[in-house]
C-alpha cells in the first residue's frame, strides 16, 4: 500500500520563505497522535518532499517505526515563489484559481498540470515498489495541492479542488495492486474513521 500524508499544522511567518516553515506544536501533536493509526507498524519506508515542514512530520513516522527518511527533491508544493506568501483569504482566492485553471499560471504561480507531471514522475517507481516483496507499505509524507493533483491523477479525475483535502495534515491510501485509490483523504489523527484495506 501506498499512504500519501500531508503535513500538519504549521508555523507561519510572513519573513521566511514557506518552504522552510516547519510544524507548529498543535502541528506535532497531531502527527504524534497519527502513530497511532492501525498501519503505521507495517511501514517499511517513509518517503519525504525535501520542505522543512514534510521532512519533520516523516521524521517522527520514521521515527516511530526504526526506519531512516528517503528525502527527495521534485515532492514539494506548487511553486508559489512568484507571490511569496499572501494573506490566507488571498491564498484561497489564488489556489481556487490554480485548480480551476489548470492550464494556466495563477501570478507566475507553477502550472497545475506541471506541478502534477513533477508529482507523478517523482513517485512513479513507488507504485511499482509497493507491488513488491521487501517495499509493501510505504509513506510518502508532502503536501495537500500536488496530494491532490497526484490524487486526482491515481483516480482517473480532471484537476479540480473538490478533491482537495479539507485542511493540512490529512492522508489517503493507493492500493498498487488494483490501481485504487482507497479512501480519499482523512485526518491523520482520527483513527476512529480508520478502515484497515
Amino acid at each position: 500500500m501506498l499512504r500519501y500524508i500531508s503535513h500538519p499544522n504549521v508555523n507561519v511567518d510572513s519573513k521566511i520563505p514557506v518552504p522552510q516553515w516547519g510544524l507548529s506544536d498543535v502541528g506535532r501533536q497531531r502527527a504524534e497522535r497519527m502513530l497511532h493509526q492501525p498501519w503505521i507498524a507495517a511501514l517499511t519506508r517513509v518517503v519525504s518532499s525535501d520542505e522543512t515542514k514534510a521532512v519533520e512530520t516523516a521524521e517522527i513516522l520514521a521515527g516511530h517505526v526504526g526506519t531512516t527518511v528517503e528525502v527527495r527533491a521534485g515532492l514539494g508544493e506548487n511553486d508559489r515563489s512568484a507571490t511569496g506568501f499572501v494573506p490566507p483569504a488571498e491564498f484561497e482566492q489564488l489556489a481556487d484559481a490554480f485548480f480551476a485553471n489548470p492550464h494556466e499560471s495563477v501570478r507566475g504561480w507553477e502550472r497545475a498540470v506541471d506541478a502534477q507531471s513533477r508529482i507523478v514522475s517523482g513517485l512513479e517507481d513507488l507504485v511499482s515498489a509497493a507491488t513488491s516483496t521487501t517495499d509493501t507499505e510505504i509513506a510518502v509524507v508532502g503536501h495537500g495541492g500536488v496530494g491532490t493533483l497526484w490524487f486526482c491523477h491515481l483516480s482517473g479525475l480532471a484537476i479540480d479542488r473538490a478533491h482537495d483535502q479539507p485542511g493540512q495534515g490529512h492522508y489517503y491510501t493507493f492500493d498498487p495492486e488494483s490501481s485504487t485509490v482507497l479512501h480519499p483523504w482523512r485526518p491523520i489523527d482520527d483513527i476512529e474513521v480508520t478502515i484497515q484495506p
